[in-house]
């Protein structure tokens, strides 16, 4: 998927200001064009012109397109972990499906912006080892985030409880990145309430998901 120009690794760390925006010119351009035209036809030629700057100046930052793609998934998989990175409240704890409902609706939020952008990067994005180590790290905390929910909950009845927390984050990701970005994606609150449903049923109906 290279092309040409190798390396993953973005060229220049800007460290002025006028760097820093042409930086964000250059994503926010990419952003557009691979949403609108795809990874295959998204070129570097489509961005800089998007971004209203020479190819060359592209290149300065960028060694290529698969460079700019990686960020944009670095950048959402950080923006996932600081959405779940502030601590829980102390005190009683939230009835689950309160609980629930608040990890669901992160998710879903994080996934709002574009979900075609965010198709392209889950299914074409290089897996640099950069980017498989942060995906590592973004699954394990939201799995170590849903397992501090629900365990010791007093509604939990789920028995093995990393393994009910590595469900609930694999259900929810999958789930949402294929119906925001489906042809007749499901409206943000349907898809929120009938996770919530289905997972909370799940946690708190017992070791076979079912009322004892």
């Amino acid at each position: 998927m290279a092309s040409g120009r190798g390396g993953l690794q973005p060229r220049k760390q800007p460290r002025q200001v006028r760097a820093e925006l042409t930086r964000q010119r250059i994503l926010a351009a990419a952003a557009h064009v691979f949403a609108e035209y795809g990874y295959a036809a998204g070129t570097t030629n489509r961005i800089a012109e998007r971004a209203q700057i020479s190819i060359g100046s592209l290149y300065q930052y960028y060694p290529n397109k698969d460079a700019i793609l990686v960020e944009l998934a670095t950048r959402h998989l950080d923006a996932g972990m600081a959405a779940i990175a502030c601590p829980q409240d102390e005190g009683p704890p939230r009835p689950l499906e309160e609980a629930i409902r608040g990890y669901v609706h992160l998710s879903i939020e994080n996934h709002l912006d574009d979900p075609q952008l965010l198709r392209v990067m889950a299914e074409q994005a290089p897996r640099s080892p950069e980017l498989l180590e942060k995906m590592s790290r973004y699954q394990q905390s939201r799995t170590a985030y849903v397992r501090e929910l629900i365990e010791n909950h007093p509604e939990s009845r789920v028995d093995d409880m990393h393994t009910a927390a590595r469900l609930v984050v694999s259900t929810v990701e999958l789930t949402v990145h294929q119906l925001a970005a489906a042809p007749d994606p499901l409206a943000p609150a349907r898809l929120e309430n009938e996770l919530v449903a289905m997972i909370t049923r799940y946690l708190t109906g017992g070791p076979q998901g079912v009322e004892p």
